[in-house]
């Protein structure tokens, strides 16, 4: 990415005007005391800075997002009423729209939905890099009608992403985990480029260690990727567990636990098991690369730790990561939520919002929201 994405700081007074931003509200809600309410404001509360300094500039602001998958259609429970009522209590000042997601226009990129929806706005700002990577009308059609920009938290997701990618301090330490390989073995061959190390957890692990010779019982295995993974192994870059935890197959797993015996396997899982999470001898390995780490990314959890059994890989990398001096770029909803789980998200050096814009920024240097703002004929 050459062109710098275009900051609204040039537009300067912004009296008398009408400036739409497009946000990604798309938070946890849960029904407390009969209503819906928010649970996790993070996203909210880091766009009120922004609000304000456009209400300060004497804007009239509105924000538009997505909430849940209503699909094109009007479901009440996927309404952003919840939403609006606790942006109403942090900033009052800001109007936010019924949930995009309620026409179908936006999911399918509609010229026409996109020019109602900036209809009769001066300028339109995109603070929604979690939403970055879709080409979804809200994203794609203002740029083309109105002069656009770039929100500072986006800015700021871009360029930290980027400068991690282009001149990171070495060693640098990619961590990629998650279910399931075909989601990640783009950017684990790209991260092999850029990266010293890659340690490989989670379900996804395991049809790497196919390639080595190992036996996996019933884990996760994709049998079409196998061959591109041996070749990731052979550049001697990739570090995968060395052993694992798991269970019989016919034990239960999941959010609710379970109260089958957790078996600790070796380098190789025997048929009849599957493994759920890394094993001790992995959690050292990885720990240790970590130590040595100065820059570092990490992206997927290491097991199903939802479960408790089987969240001490996760939790292991976690503390890991967040003892470190390196600089440290978490990514991915999964990952994130560990963090917070354990109290260490103050201790790591960014938090980005964006899982899937994260990974699709690092495995194709570019998104389609960005690639609309830099392109934008009102540059």
């Amino acid at each position: 990415m050459s062109t710098p994405l275009p900051s609204y700081e040039r537009w300067g007074s912004l009296v008398g005007k009408r400036v739409l931003v497009r946000v990604d509200f798309n938070t946890p809600v849960a029904e407390i005391a009969g209503q819906l309410q928010v649970t996790d404001d993070f996203r909210i509360r880091a766009t009120v800075p922004l609000f304000e300094d456009l209400l300060e500039r004497g804007a009239t602001v509105v924000a538009c997002t997505h909430f849940g998958r209503p699909h094109g259609e009007v479901v009440a429970k996927y309404s952003v009423a919840p939403v609006r009522k606790r942006l109403d209590e942090l900033c009052p000042d800001v109007q936010l729209l019924e949930n995009l997601r309620f026409n179908p226009g936006e999911e399918s990129n509609d010229r026409a939905f996109g020019e109602a929806l900036i209809a009769g706005f001066d300028y339109y700002i995109n603070e929604a890099f979690s939403a970055s990577h879709r080409p979804h009308a809200s994203i794609m059609i203002p740029p083309l009608l109105v002069p656009s920009a770039a929100g500072p938290n986006l800015q700021r997701e871009v360029s930290t992403i980027q400068s991690l990618l282009d001149d990171p301090a070495r060693p640098f330490v990619a961590i990629i985990g998650g279910a399931k390989v075909k989601d990640k073995l783009g950017i684990a061959r790209v991260l092999s480029e850029r990266a010293d190390t890659v340690i490989v957890g989670g379900g996804m692990a395991f049809t790497f260690e196919v390639t080595q010779g190992r036996t996996i019982g019933s884990s996760l295995f994709d049998a079409s990727y196998e061959q591109e993974c041996g070749e990731l192994m052979a550049g001697g870059k990739v570090l995968i567990p060395e052993d694992s935890l798991g269970l019989a197959d016919s034990a239960s797993f999941g959010s609710d636990g379970g109260s089958d015996p957790v078996i600790e396997f070796g380098a190789n899982v025997p048929e009849g098991f599957t493994g759920l999470d890394i094993g001790p001898r992995a959690r050292a390995s990885f720990a240790n690369a970590i130590a040595r780490a100065k820059t570092i990314l990490w992206n997927g959890p290491m097991g199903v730790f939802e479960d408790a059994r089987f969240s001490a890989g996760t939790e292991a990398v976690a503390r890991a990561v967040a003892a470190s001096d390196a600089v440290s770029v978490i990514g991915g909803g999964d990952s994130v939520a560990a963090l917070r789980s354990y109290g260490l998200e103050g201790d790591v050096s960014f938090v980005s919002t964006g899982g899937g814009a994260s990974l699709e920024l690092v495995e194709l240097g570019d998104l389609p929201g960005l690639k609309a703002l830099r392109e934008s004929p009102f540059n």
